[in-house]
Formats: C-alpha cells, sequence, structure tokens
C-alpha cells in the first residue's frame, strides 16, 4: 500500500526546481498564464452562459434542460476544434463525449467529468438566484459553477493555452515566416485552433453523475472501444486551499440506503393514544443513535474488519498540510470538529470510513401539525467505505445490523442502492503522477503540492476497470464552493491556475519518457 502515492517522505515535500521560492516560474508556464489571464473574460461570460442553463437531473420539468446543457457544452467544444464531438443519450440525461486524437505514439487520455447539477431552492440564495450568476469578489455564484462546469470550462481553456503554445513554437520554428510573432491576435487565435494537441484527448462529460451514474457502466461498456485511453484524468473533486494545492490521490467510496420505521397503522391522535403505542420516530432516533460508539467509531460488527491499514507515508504527507482547525471550520462552516477519536480531520475525511444522514423525517416536518403519533418515520443513510472494504459487503453488514437492532414493536424495510454504488479508488503510482504534480506547481506557483484525498464518492473504480487504466485526480472546487447547498460559486482565479495546470500537464506528458 505505501507505494501507491508516490510521497516524499521529507519535513518540506516535494519541491519543483521549474520553480523559484517565491514560486516564480522558469520553465514555461508564464506564456501560458499570460494566454489564459488574456482570456478571463471570455472564460467568465461562458461559465455564466452554461450556468443560466438549469440542467437538473431527476427533477422532470428540467429534462429539456439536460439536453441543452449538453448541447452548449458540444457547441464549446466543436468551437475549441474537436473533429469529432458527439451527444450520447444515457437515461434521462445526455452525456457529450469529444474526441481529438492526431498524436501518433504520444498518449490517450480520457478525462471524465458531469454537467448535471443539483436541485436548488431558490428561497435559501442570498448572493443570487441559482441559475441568475454573478460575478462578486472574484467568484462567480450560481448553481453547477463549482460542481462541476467551472472544471470543465478550466479543461476546455487549459486546451486552448495549450493549441496556442503549440501553434506558437510551430510559428517560431518555420524559417520562411521570420515574422510570425508580429501575426495578429485573430490570425493566431485561428492558428491554435487548427493545431491538434501534443497528445491524443477523449472528454466524457455525462449527465447523471448526481444520481450516481446509473447508466455509466453500460455506455462503457456498450461503447468501450471509443472509450479506451492509456490514462483517466477525473475531474470532479476538491483541492485542498486556494493558496496551498495539494495533489488528490484517493476517492472513497459510496453506498446509500433508506430505511423506515413503522409503528401504528396509522398515524394517530396523540391525545387518545399517547403512551400506549410505538412511536417509530422514537425508535428511529434510538438506532441511528447506535450507528456510533462513544469514540465516533461505527458500531456495526465487523465494518472495520476489511479497512485497510492506514498507509503511512501518506499520512505523512497529510500531516504537512497547513491545516488548522480553525481555517478549516471558517471555511467549510462546520461549526466544530466531530469524528472518530485517533484521527486528525484529513485523516478521518480521506482514509476512514464514515456514514451520515442526509435526510430524516417523520410526523409533520412542514405546515400546521396534525399533533399524532406518525405511523412511519424514515431516514437516508450515506456511507462512505475506504480501501478494502466492499459495498456488498457493507450492504450486508447493515441490513444484519438493522435486522439485530430494531425492536419487536416495530416493522422496517431497508433498501441499499447497490446499483449506484461506487467503490474507492487509489491512483496507482505512475509515471503520470509526477507530471501533474509539477504542472500543479507550475499552475498555481507554489514549490511545494501537497497530498490529499476526496471525501466524496465517484465513478473511478468503476473507469479504471472498464477501461483497464489507471486514473488521476484534478479538480478546481473548494470546500468553502459550497457544492449541492445555497449560494454554490467558483474562486475565478483557481479557474485560471487549474487551466494553466492543464496546460502544463499536456505539454510535459507528451514529452514524457
Amino acid at each position: 500500500m505505501e507505494q501507491h502515492h508516490g510521497v516524499e517522505d521529507h519535513d518540506g515535500g516535494p519541491e519543483h526546481p521549474a520553480l523559484d521560492n517565491d514560486g516564480q516560474d522558469h520553465d514555461g508556464g508564464a506564456d501560458v498564464r499570460a494566454f489564459v489571464q488574456s482570456r478571463r473574460a471570455e472564460l467568465e461570460g461562458q461559465l455564466a452562459e452554461w450556468v443560466r442553463v438549469p440542467g437538473v437531473l431527476g427533477d422532470p420539468e428540467h429534462t429539456k434542460d439536460l439536453l441543452r446543457s449538453a448541447n452548449w457544452l458540444a457547441a464549446a467544444f466543436r468551437e475549441v476544434g474537436f473533429p469529432v464531438v458527439e451527444v450520447l443519450p444515457t437515461g434521462e440525461s445526455h452525456a457529450v463525449y469529444a474526441e481529438w486524437c492526431e498524436a501518433p505514439g504520444a498518449p490517450t487520455v480520457l478525462v471524465y467529468s458531469h454537467h448535471d447539477v443539483r436541485v436548488a431552492k431558490p428561497e435559501q440564495w442570498d448572493q443570487t438566484a441559482p441559475f441568475e450568476p454573478v460575478v462578486r469578489d472574484g467568484r462567480l455564484y450560481g448553481r453547477g459553477s463549482s460542481d462541476a462546469k467551472g472544471q470543465v470550462l478550466a479543461h476546455l481553456w487549459g486546451l486552448r493555452a495549450h493549441l496556442d503554445q503549440q501553434s506558437t513554437r510551430s510559428i517560431t520554428s518555420d524559417p520562411q515566416n521570420p515574422d510570425a510573432l508580429s501575426l495578429p491576435a485573430a490570425e493566431t487565435t485561428a492558428l491554435s485552433q487548427s493545431t491538434a494537441p501534443a497528445i491524443n484527448l477523449k472528454y466524457l462529460v455525462e449527465g447523471e453523475e448526481e444520481g450516481g451514474s446509473p447508466h455509466l457502466a453500460k455506455l462503457l461498456k456498450e461503447q468501450s472501444g471509443r472509450f479506451q485511453a492509456d490514462l483517466v484524468v477525473f475531474s470532479d473533486t476538491l483541492l485542498f486551499r486556494e493558496d496551498h494545492p495539494a495533489l488528490c490521490v484517493s476517492l472513497r467510496g459510496m453506498v446509500s440506503a433508506h430505511l423506515e420505521v413503522t409503528g401504528p397503522e396509522v398515524d394517530v391522535h396523540s391525545g387518545a393514544v399517547s403512551g400506549s403505542v410505538p412511536n417509530p420516530a422514537f425508535e428511529i432516533s434510538r438506532v441511528l443513535a447506535g450507528l456510533h460508539d462513544d469514540d465516533g467509531r461505527i458500531a456495526i460488527p465487523g465494518f472495520y474488519d476489511d479497512v485497510a491499514p492506514v498507509p503511512e507515508d501518506f499520512r505523512k504527507a497529510l500531516a504537512r498540510l497547513p491545516f488548522t482547525e480553525e481555517d478549516w471550520l471558517e471555511r467549510s462552516e462546520g461549526g466544530s470538529i466531530t469524528g472518530e477519536e485517533g484521527y486528525t480531520v484529513p485523516e478521518r475525511l480521506w482514509l476512514r470510513p464514515a456514514v451520515e444522514i442526509t435526510a430524516l423525517i417523520a410526523g409533520d416536518p412542514v405546515g400546521i401539525s396534525s399533533a399524532a403519533v406518525p405511523s412511519v418515520a424514515a431516514v437516508d443513510l450515506s456511507l462512505r467505505t475506504v480501501m478494502g472494504q466492499r459495498v456488498e459487503k457493507v450492504a450486508e453488514q447493515l441490513r444484519q445490523w438493522v435486522r439485530d437492532t430494531v425492536g419487536d414493536n416495530y416493522g422496517h424495510t431497508l433498501s441499499v442502492d447497490l446499483e449506484t454504488a461506487q467503490e474507492p479508488y487509489w491512483t496507482p503510482d505512475h509515471p503520470a503522477v509526477s507530471v501533474l504534480e509539477r504542472a500543479m506547481a507550475r499552475g498555481f506557483r507554489s514549490p511545494q503540492v501537497g497530498r490529499m484525498g476526496n471525501a466524496g464518492g465517484g465513478p473511478a473504480t468503476l473507469l479504471a476497470k472498464s477501461l483497464d487504466a489507471p486514473v488521476l485526480f484534478f479538480g478546481t472546487g473548494l470546500v468553502e464552493d459550497h457544492w449541492h447547498d445555497s449560494d454554490e460559486s467558483a474562486n475565478l482565479e483557481v479557474l485560471v491556475n487549474g487551466a494553466v495546470t492543464l496546460a502544463c500537464f499536456w505539454d510535459d506528458l507528451a514529452r514524457m519518457e
């Protein structure tokens, strides 16, 4: 396990000779940054335009908007110059596939992300309405701005910058064109759009990620040939902090469950039966309270049996991150620190399993109360798994624990969603990891790049197994971006840094031996 992460085991973290101690770039990244910064207004305009398309997954009123969102992205890919762009139906939504493979002998990379967004409740948004984007204090507010439309646009502008570099090299190396550097901007743009990337690129941006990617496996199987790649770049993740880049090397797994506990046959007036009928709200509360022991460990028997030991090199890398509880609480708005004793917050987030309640209901949660003992109480659970665990076994452990825990006076039903369950993933020790690390150092103008994981789930293991290719993670989200919450926003400077990172990555990857 210790060999999975490529972590340098010394106090200062990995250092990058392309940068001096002030984070200044001496290896070509400055030109890339100048290009992206010069087009920043266009990036912001595109993101705002795309955010206005309310591609909400799971809401029948927005089914057409999911198709409009896919078509918007397809047009953006064509504008960059992709010769192959398709919109692929997947369940109630559509995925976008783009391919530009004109570099014989160079690596082929599949980039994965998504364009669907979570439901938004306008009455809970303070900065703007969810689909009326505004820019304030360096952030663009709007649903999907960070998760994950901003990440996709960082890719598009990173590729534009890479193409610009490719065209510049082509022009300056042409002895028949000594005046190339004085070409008008319009002609330079045209040249960059006609120049192919130095590597072979494929993009798969799906439209069902927020629902657990229920049709992705089928798509990958039915069209396996077109998606084949040497490497996958998974771009639906968070960064550690805007001023301290950290390379994500792991992703937790996820399995969702829904539990209903029943008591009386119907809702019964509390004044008539109080104290004599089983109240499922009390019982489900007792059951949920028993999910953790006094040390914050999940109390389901056997739950930790398969959890892999904490890799010592990765644990040391997490300890080197400039983490403080004060900073974390301010940015996450978490209120206070809780969790499993004996582990730091980063370790709890990225190395240890967890279970969360995402919805809980009984009785009359809104409106005028009926003052009745409810007949049913229900809860939605999200279990986050780590390396060594398998979702099928975790699901059975949960089922057995519920059977053993719910009292005899109550009925219950438990449904575990294995269709959308996702296994955890670790990035293997691959040469491209170091290449991405160097690119992040240049993109974020930092002499050091840390290591981190991603606390959420995603179809990384599915992609790795389906394509028989290693998965690297690179995203531009931050915990303060309010994913799935009101006032979601994207840090525009981070998007610029992300685009510069990707442009440097494609360039360096093409020259990787």
